[in-house]
C-alpha cells in the first residue's frame, strides 16, 4: 500500500515541509491511517478547512491528546485559525471536558505561542459580569433549546437547582457568550467535544438541537463526526451518528 496522491495532498497543505519520524518507524500504520484521514474522509464529508481543524482541535482535549493537539495546532495556524479562535477553543473546553483536562492544553498553547512570539495576554472577549451572566446565559439556551429550559428548571430536584444556575450563569453565560467565535461554530465545538468524550448521548441529543437552532444542519453534523472519526474512533463515532438520526430527519 502507498499513500495516495489526494492523502499526501491533503496533507502537505496542513503540514508543509513536515518530516514524520512515525512515517520512518511506522510506515504501514501511517499508510493506512492518512489514506483513511487525509483523502476518504476528506473526499466523503467535505468541511471548510478552518472549521475541520477547529473541530478537531476541540475533539483532542476532549481525548486529552496533549502530543497530537501540539501537531494539529500547527496546522490550525497554518490555515489562518487566529490565536484569539484558539484560545476560545480551550476556553470553551472548560465546562465541558472540565479543567482537569484542559490544564495541560492551556500550558501546552501557552508554550507554543510563546515559542513562535505570540503574546500569551489576549485581548479579553468577555461580554458578561456577574451580574449579568445568569439572564445572558438563560437567553442563550432559550434561544437554542425552547421551552425545554423551563422544563428543566421545574423537574429539577431542590437541591440541585443550583446546577440549573450554573448552566445558564457559567456554561452558557461564561462562555457560549463570549466574543471570538460565533455561536453557530460553539455549537459545532460542544457537539465535537461531546461526541468525543463518549458516554454523554443525553448532553448530546440536547446539542443536535441547539445545532440545529443556530444554523447547522444534518449534512454539517454528520460531516463534523466523520471528519472526528479517525480521531475519536468507531464506537463514540456511531454513538454520535445515532443521536444525529434519532434528533434528525433521515
Amino acid at each position: 500500500m502507498a499513500i495516495s496522491d489526494a492523502a499526501q495532498r491533503n496533507h502537505d497543505a496542513l503540514f508543509p515541509n513536515h518530516r514524520s519520524t512515525l512515517k520512518v518507524n511506522d510506515p504501514e500504520l501511517i499508510e493506512i491511517f492518512d489514506n483513511w484521514a487525509f483523502d476518504d474522509v476528506v473526499e466523503d464529508a467535505p468541511l471548510d478547512v478552518r472549521l475541520r481543524l477547529m473541530i478537531q482541535l476541540a475533539a483532542l482535549i476532549a481525548c486529552h491528546s496533549v502530543a497530537e493537539y501540539r501537531v494539529m495546532l500547527g496546522a490550525a495556524q497554518h490555515v489562518g485559525i487566529t490565536p484569539a479562535e484558539i484560545m476560545e477553543i480551550v476556553y470553551q473546553a472548560v465546562p465541558y471536558a472540565g479543567m482537569a483536562r484542559v490544564f495541560d492544553f492551556l500550558h501546552a498553547t501557552n508554550e507554543i505561542f510563546a515559542s513562535r512570539g505570540i503574546a500569551l495576554l489576549l485581548e479579553g472577549q468577555a461580554t458578561t459580569t456577574r451580574a449579568t451572566r445568569h439572564d445572558r446565559g438563560l437567553e442563550v439556551k432559550k434561544r437554542l433549546l425552547g421551552d425545554r429550559i423551563d422544563q428543566m428548571y421545574a423537574q429539577s430536584p431542590q437541591d440541585q437547582l443550583h446546577i440549573q444556575r450554573y448552566l445558564s450563569g457559567n456554561c452558557f453565560g461564561d462562555y457560549l457568550t463570549r466574543k471570538g467565535l460565533d455561536l453557530r461554530t460553539r455549537e459545532l465545538l460542544t457537539f465535537s467535544m461531546l461526541a468525543s468524550l463518549g458516554g454523554c448521548e443525553p448532553q448530546l441529543a440536547g446539542h443536535v438541537v441547539a445545532n440545529l437552532a443556530a444554523g447547522n444542519d444534518r449534512k454539517t453534523l454528520i460531516g463534523v463526526v466523520t471528519q472526528l472519526l479517525p480521531y475519536i474512533g468507531y464506537p463514540r463515532a456511531l454513538n454520535a451518528f445515532r443521536v444525529i438520526n434519532e434528533g434528525t430527519s433521515i
